[in-house]
């Protein structure tokens, strides 16, 4: 299967494309004019990534050493900006810049709590981190869903890149909830304006999506099948998940990883386990079924492993609307919540639920040559 979409004929979208192509093409000559007097050594790159969550940081575990293999080939600089509260997981990478960025914060009962997001968020700080990143110091900006960093470029018009999953969600050909909502939408493609995208999605819906990227340290991972079940619901506390759990089944063995918890717990058939990259991933593989979010990385890793996966979207949330759509589509079942009317879904999935096969090849460094060569008119040497 390949890793990017094609058009077969002719059609609207394919249309936009060919003009988009076009625009592209006019963009690259002026940008390797702008760089053939320039040697290697000069070149600057930064990646600006989105801390909220760990779906990004994920990500970027794989493309920040793929990226900084091609830059340093090219003789260039490639810095890091991280935004949003400190990370779950231990980054094996520097970051030059740490911002506070502009994030939402989970609440406790499936949803986000937009009371402590908005009390926590610092518009002044938010303005000055805007105003004082040097993106003119460098020849592109690539960002996954990094709303400073983003800004930062627009307001001096500097080449913005988007890298991430967001930009595939936006595209007209991803698939989207039969509610819309407007708002939401808006929201999307507002919080990180960009000059030109590279998405990944569940599916490679057309040219320029790409299927996810699944890091290495999942690749090398070797399935099994242990019974359990592995629980990842960020938007629901502790309390919550264990009453829900045990009610739904006292027999079936539930690991569950909080980011509301500090320190494990068991609670009979239910575990309990702070958010952990290396006791996450050893679950994840041996997991006879997964039941998380609607986000992107878990989801994607979880198919890439083989398992039966049920998801359940955080209410309000658009981004996970529309994976929740997407995933549906593919056979993966859906939920709208823990509550009693719900358990019956619930109930049939863990009985009757089957894994949806997926081929999700590894082509996260293809996209990265094909972003170099189109936004900076060069190639990596080999």
């Amino acid at each position: 299967m390949a890793c990017v979409a094609r058009c077969n004929r002719p059609s609207p979208i394919c249309v936009q494309l060919v003009w988009g192509q076009l625009l592209r093409y006019t963009l690259q000559n002026r940008l390797a004019t702008r760089f053939q007097n320039r040697t290697n050594l000069e070149m600057k790159l930064l990646y600006a990534i989105q801390g909220t969550g760990n779906g990004h940081l994920m990500r970027a575990l794989d493309v920040v050493p793929l990226l900084q293999a091609r830059v340093a080939a090219l003789g260039g600089q490639l810095d890091i900006l991280l935004s949003g509260p400190p990370a779950d997981l231990p980054l094996p990478f520097a970051v030059k810049y740490r911002v506070g960025g502009m994030g939402f914060l989970f609440g406790k009962k499936g949803g986000i709590n937009f009371v402590k997001t908005f009390r926590q968020f610092n518009s002044t700080g938010f303005v000055h981190d805007i105003r004082h990143l040097p993106v003119e110091a460098y020849d592109l900006v690539i960002n996954d869903f990094e709303p400073v960093a983003a800004w930062a470029c627009r307001l001096r018009h500097r080449p913005c890149v988007a890298l991430s999953h967001q930009s595939a969600v936006l595209h007209p050909a991803a698939p989207r909830p039969d509610r819309e909502d407007p708002a939401g939408r808006a929201v999307l493609r507002h919080y990180a304006p960009h000059s030109a995208q590279y998405g990944f999605h569940f599916q490679a819906y057309a040219p320029g999506i790409s299927t996810p990227v699944i890091r290495q340290q999942v690749r090398e991972l070797t399935p099994s099948d242990e019974g359990h079940y592995t629980v990842y619901l960020p938007a629901f506390d502790e309390a919550t998940l264990v009453e829900r759990l045990r009610y739904l089944s006292r027999t079936v063995q539930w690991e569950v990883f909080s980011k509301h918890s500090k320190q494990p717990a068991d609670y009979g058939n239910v575990r309990v386990w702070p958010v952990s990259g290396g006791d996450f991933l050893q679950s994840l593989a041996r997991a006879h079924g997964v039941l998380c979010g609607a986000g992107f990385e878990t989801p994607a890793e979880a198919l890439y492993l083989g398992k039966k996966l049920l998801v359940v979207p955080m209410k309000q949330q658009y981004e996970q609307q529309c994976n929740a759509a997407a995933l549906a589509k593919m056979g993966v079942p859906v939920v709208r919540g823990l509550k009693d009317k719900h358990l019956d879904r619930l109930d049939d999935w863990l009985r009757r639920g089957r894994p949806v096969p997926v081929d999700y090849p590894d082509c996260t460094g293809q996209v990265l040559d094909q972003l170099l060569a189109q936004q900076l008119g060069v190639g990596v040497p080999r």
